[in-house]
């Protein structure tokens, strides 16, 4: 089965593997956090793009800046100074509304708590982005178990997230990022909250997805075992992006 794309997704061109084009990238990032008189800069010139279905792993000590790195290139905040692309468009120029649709189209997101809806099943979660672009209920649902159907969760569909268990969650909520056919997708500590052997297996199935999908994945994780099987793997220290060789 190929990536499931709508109908209806907005016409934005995704560039192919080798094109040479970026999915995402930043330039100049700053953060500068300000508490009364005191500032706390966690950013500071941070540079890296993101090509067509690379897997690339940021680690990185706790409070290093990783998940406000993801939060500015997701454009759910605003860097103090620096400029963010998706593909060539600066989205620092863009309205709430032209952001918002842009996001929809080319991102997808997992976090390390999944933020499934509680009072939807497994089905109408990973619906949902799709739902936001006003494709039928009927399209949508059959597009989302598609990818429930790929994570191998066909049979918990009609399941609420509190009869999942802690792993299966985490695959809908991967399901739920990629339903959209995203060019990038960005993942905090996506295994975090899972043991050992359940987050190898969520893993495992991200880089098989990313494979048969060419989606790119941006992963913030602590897990340096996990993160040495990535493309590139790039460390965050005083407020700068190192990139790892070994």
């Amino acid at each position: 089965m190929g990536p499931i794309v709508s109908e209806a997704q907005p016409s934005l061109e995704r560039p192919s593997a080798g094109s040479g084009r970026t999915v995402l990238s930043c330039s100049g990032l700053r953060k500068v956090f300000q508490s009364g008189d005191a500032a706390l800069t966690v950013l500071s010139g941070v540079e890296f793009a993101v090509y067509p279905g690379e897997h690339l792993a940021i680690v990185g000590a706790s409070g290093s800046g990783k998940s406000t790195l993801l939060h500015l290139l997701g454009g759910l905040d605003q860097p103090t100074e620096g400029l963010v692309r998706w593909m060539d468009t600066d989205i620092g120029g863009l309205g709430v509304a032209e952001l918002g649709r842009r996001r929809n189209a080319l991102l997808g997101f997992v976090y390390q708590f999944h933020h499934l809806l509680p009072e939807f099943s497994a089905l109408d979660n990973v619906a949902m982005p799709l739902r936001i672009r006003r494709i039928p209920t009927a399209d949508a649902r059959a597009q989302a178990l598609a990818l429930l159907t790929r994570v191998g969760l066909a049979q918990r569909a009609e399941h609420l997230p509190g009869q999942l268990s802690g792993g299966e969650r985490q695959r809908v909520a991967l399901a739920r990022a990629l339903v959209t056919a995203p060019a990038c997708v960005l993942a905090d500590e996506p295994t975090g909250n899972l043991d050992r052997g359940t987050a190898r297996q969520v893993f495992e199935l991200i880089e098989q997805l990313r494979l048969e999908l060419g989606t790119a994945f941006v992963i913030v994780t602590h897990d340096h075992e996990l993160a040495s099987r990535a493309d590139r793997r790039l460390t965050m220290t005083e407020g700068r992006l190192v990139e790892r060789c070994d």
